[in-house]
């Protein structure tokens, strides 16, 4: 059954026609692209699909760096944005683009990619399992599941509920949690299943620019003696992690 989400097609293209700056160089220490390297270059990845994604950030790294065959699937996707964001790569190769509802009936792709991506998606869904399995459905058998997510059990999400509310109840909480995504993965029959907190510090506001100056002030304070202490001391705890990521073979 069709789940609601916890966003629209609305609010997803208004968020992006609010954006400035969606297309730039990737750089180097992207997040997530040392795992992913090492995820493709592992399994010998040929092809991949990067779920709600856009404007493609992963698609368009995985296929300039790594050669990797990319497919971008997303509710809302702005073609004239994806086109600059490759230009400002300097990719020439095509970027397949499906703008569909992930929940829709249509099976083109299914069981046909080594490895599907998604950063940010699958915590605005209330059935965690059921995101998840609508991701499982187009990897091949021995494909890899690469999943992130935002981690606000911590005193990012804290940020977020004080100063974002409206943002922070897109957001299905209880799924940002190590224990439980690893059960959704087993419920799932996934294999070689590995959920960490990772991300080291960072805290961020969607609406920061619209925020008073002493909410900024109060950010910053908290942010700088905090990445200072985590850039020495590199952990990752459920308090100050800011990523949740999810690795899984099906």
């Amino acid at each position: 059954m069709k789940q609601e989400a916890l966003t629209d097609y609305d609010f997803w293209k208004n968020y992006w026609l609010s954006k400035v700056g969606l297309a730039f160089p990737i750089p180097v220490n992207y997040p997530f692209t040392h795992e992913l390297k090492q995820t493709i270059q592992a399994h010998q990845t040929k092809n991949l699909l990067e779920i709600g994604g856009f404007p493609g950030y992963y698609s368009v790294w995985a296929n300039k760096e790594l050669g990797v065959q990319s497919t971008l699937l997303d509710f809302v996707i702005l073609p004239e944005i994806v086109d600059d964001l490759k230009k400002a790569n300097q990719l020439n190769a095509d970027i397949e683009l499906w703008e569909k509802d992930l929940f829709s009936s249509e099976e083109k792709g299914f069981d046909s990619f080594d490895l599907v991506i998604s950063n940010g998606l699958i915590e605005h869904f209330p059935d965690t399992e059921e995101i998840l399995a609508k991701h499982i459905q187009y990897l091949k058998k021995g494909g890899q599941l690469f999943v992130s997510l935002p981690n606000f059990r911590g005193l990012n999400g804290w940020f977020q509920r004080q100063f974002d509310p409206e943002n922070y109840a897109k957001h299905h909480i209880p799924c940002m949690d190590i224990d439980f995504l690893r059960a959704q993965c087993e419920k799932l029959s996934l294999s070689n299943i590995s959920v960490s907190y990772t991300g080291g510090f960072m805290l961020w506001l969607e609406n920061e620019k619209q925020q008073p100056f002493w909410v900024k002030f109060l950010k910053k304070t908290c942010w700088l003696p905090l990445k200072i202490f985590f850039k020495l001391i590199p952990i990752q705890t459920k308090a100050f992690a800011p990523y949740i990521l999810i690795q899984a073979e099906k």
